[in-house]
């Protein structure tokens, strides 16, 4: 059977449903890495969440570090959340992190928005293009996750960020590569987020994270503008006890609000 990929190789799934799988991305030119995760005796089409990590990351820090999937099979057995399929990709691994925007010579936009759908269905995952596609993700990726979704609604139904930066230049001082050759259209998300395509969104930030003020200031903001989101502030830094904590908080939402 024809994945789409040059090469593709998928592990069998572990015993708690996770499974790994590296492909041949096309957008990228070189090996790329997925972990996904279905619940177990749900046939398809379910939708798809994309969960994108943050800065030094890589494709399992949401389920070895967050215990997304099994936060997601927790929620879906006391009925809160509908079942779904988990995408937990790489950013692609350049340098420090990729900002998930278009390099010069690599796309980890197209990556994230057409290859990680395919990878996933190429793995026999019950998902197709017609079932609700949301993404979140937490720092570097939730600013990946409210920027796609602005710059692809058509194809991304929600999108939830937490501890997110809210413009593109806040990962300079994280990288020790400088951003020669990087996409810096749309590198702000409030005027991206004012844009009334934009999908259903919502944002969540610790109080002692260090981009609350930027979180607040967005927040401000979008209700200047009159923009419909969700905007929480809860007790936690940037780090993973805030992010596993509250991965629960916004994935219902992330569903109830794709339909």
């Amino acid at each position: 059977m024809s994945t789409g990929f040059r090469t593709f190789e998928a592990s069998a799934p572990m015993a708690d449903g996770l499974r790994f799988v590296t492909v041949k991305s096309a957008a990228l030119g070189q090996r790329a890495d997925l972990s996904l995760w279905a619940p177990e005796d749900h046939h398809g089409p379910l939708p798809l969440v994309v969960l994108l990590h943050g800065v030094y990351g890589s494709h399992w820090a949401w389920a070895l570090k967050g215990d997304a999937h099994r936060t997601a099979q927790r929620l879906i057995e006391a009925g809160t959340l509908p079942p779904c399929v988990l995408a937990m990709p790489s950013d692609g691994l350049w340098g420090d992190g990729s900002g998930y925007v278009r390099h010069a010579a690599q796309d980890f936009e197209r990556w994230i928005v057409d290859e990680v759908p395919q990878a996933a269905q190429a793995a026999g995952l019950p998902v197709d293009a017609a079932a609700p596609f949301a993404l979140a993700g937490l720092s570097m990726g939730g600013f990946g996750a409210l920027r796609l979704a602005a710059r692809h609604p058509q194809r991304v139904s929600a999108a939830a960020a937490l501890s997110c930066f809210t413009e593109l230049r806040q990962i300079d001082a994280l990288l020790a590569e400088p951003r020669t050759g990087w996409d810096d259209s749309d590198a702000t998300l409030l005027p991206l987020l004012l844009r009334p395509t934009m999908p259903p969104f919502s944002l969540i930030c610790g109080l002692d994270d260090p981009y609350l003020a930027a979180n607040r200031a967005l927040h401000a903001g979008l209700e200047v503008a009159q923009v419909p989101h969700v905007y929480l502030e809860r007790a936690g830094g940037h780090d993973w006890a805030f992010w596993r904590v509250h991965l629960a908080t916004v994935l219902p939402t992330l569903l109830s609000r794709s339909g």
